[in-house]
């Protein structure tokens, strides 16, 4: 539980935080009054909780968000189904305060919250929150898993288009299994390119938004770049590197968005391993530097637990599973699936690329970029020994698994036969 004196500082600096706003409503000193109230119960109250060395109260965080504190605000980037859920929760772990979704900024309207999910610039993603973020958490998981999830996620909600169609469908979140047949026809149209675009969202936070081709990496412009991120009616065809650009000399150049609408950069200040995060031997070392991302920033590090509730907290979270659905307690029976020598090859390609470039010395004097390294290497294992597997007939493909355009036709050639 926290100490006296360290919430006695907490409280005086929330307290002023009111009191610098030059006019509030009743209704909203009221709205601020129960803010505080819910969350100073989160260190004080004595309501039976799981705790961890009984150090510390999980409860959930703060949904209302003032608009009269400015804090230095924190996007959580990652591919989609890359657990960014994980990272964020600690957060609001931390601070008490709730994460939003950059598609609701974009659909909804502008809000103060302090931490921000994104997607971006996956084609899933939008940069919806503007000018409202200061600095970047990347987060990254083993390709092979995040590629599963993600086509799960993408059933839990129903394949829809718009985030209005999605927020009908939040609840199933988590809550089973894909049936194995909707999974095939998305799969094999999509999984390879997908293995393309993962690499590509990397490059863009790590090179701070230069503006890269999708498939190639090729340094592109502006122009093509947002025929990718929104194709509209355009075919693959239409809108590749060989058609637009072609044999053309481009300048470098970066998103507009990183250099007039993100205080910090967009380079990420630190890079997050979502396997690492979920394990009790690397986890509370992981969530550590979560929590440090925000020790000592502006507005935000006000309301920041104390070190030695860190710990505690991560595991209420990940050991206990406190807090909202996450891939942690996903419902359904597991299905294991293999993935083909023609995938497994094109994921240890793009590794085995990214390893290579910030290993460089260009690169490696970056801690972010030695994180990197250090996670992508950890991910290769785990590729290519499944690929010697696979090679090794110690994993027998089926018609169910990952199978790639070119191998599910050659599977289908030799059933014919």
């Amino acid at each position: 539980m926290m100490n006296s004196a360290s919430y006695s500082t907490r409280k005086k600096r929330f307290i002023k935080v009111l009191l610098s706003a030059s006019s509030i409503s009743l209704f909203y000193c009221n709205t601020l009054e129960f803010i505080f109230t819910d969350l100073s119960n989160r260190y004080l109250s004595t309501t039976s909780k799981t705790t961890y060395n009984n150090n510390c109260l999980w409860e959930p965080p703060q949904q209302t968000i003032p608009n009269n504190i400015n804090w230095y605000r924190t996007i959580v980037a990652g591919y989609p189904s890359g657990d960014k859920r994980l990272t964020f929760m600690q957060l609001e772990a931390l601070t008490g305060w709730a994460a939003r979704d950059s598609w609701a900024f974009e659909t909804f309207g502008m809000s103060n919250h302090p931490f921000i999910k994104t997607n971006f610039p996956h084609h899933d993603g939008t940069w919806g929150w503007d000018a409202a973020g200061d600095q970047v958490i990347l987060v990254v998981r083993n390709l092979r898993e995040a590629l599963v999830e993600f086509h799960n996620i993408m059933w839990d909600l129903g394949f829809k288009d718009t985030y209005e169609e999605v927020l009908k469908y939040q609840d199933n979140l988590y809550a089973g299994r894909p049936p194995v047949d909707l999974f095939l026809s998305w799969r094999d149209q999509q999984v390879l390119d997908e293995i393309d675009w993962s690499t590509f969202f990397t490059d863009y936070w790590m090179e701070e938004g230069l503006i890269r081709d999708v498939l190639t990496h090729n340094i592109t412009t502006l122009q093509h770049w947002k025929m990718l991120l929104n194709p509209g009616n355009l075919s693959p065809t239409e809108r590749s590197y060989k058609t637009v650009i072609g044999n053309k000399v481009v300048t470098p150049s970066y998103d507009p968005n990183c250099i007039n609408k993100m205080s910090g950069g967009c380079h990420p200040v630190a890079v997050i391993s979502a396997n690492r995060l979920v394990r009790n031997s690397t986890g509370p070392a992981e969530a550590r530097k979560i929590a440090q991302t925000i020790q000592g920033k502006p507005g935000i590090s006000d309301f920041l637990a104390p070190e030695n509730e860190w710990e505690c907290l991560w595991a209420e979270l990940i050991v206990h599973k406190k807090g909202v659905k996450t891939s942690l307690v996903r419902g359904g029976r597991e299905r294991k699936y293999n993935f083909s020598e023609e995938m497994l090859g094109e994921m240890i390609n793009e590794y085995n690329r990214l390893i290579t470039k910030y290993s460089s010395a260009e690169w490696n004097w970056r801690q972010t970029s030695q994180d990197l390294v250090q996670y992508y290497k950890e991910h290769l294992v785990t590729i290519e020994q499944e690929l010697v597997e696979v090679q090794t007939g110690v994993r027998v493909l089926t018609q169910y698994d990952f199978l790639g355009p070119a191998t599910r036709k050659m599977m289908n050639k030799k059933a014919r036969v």
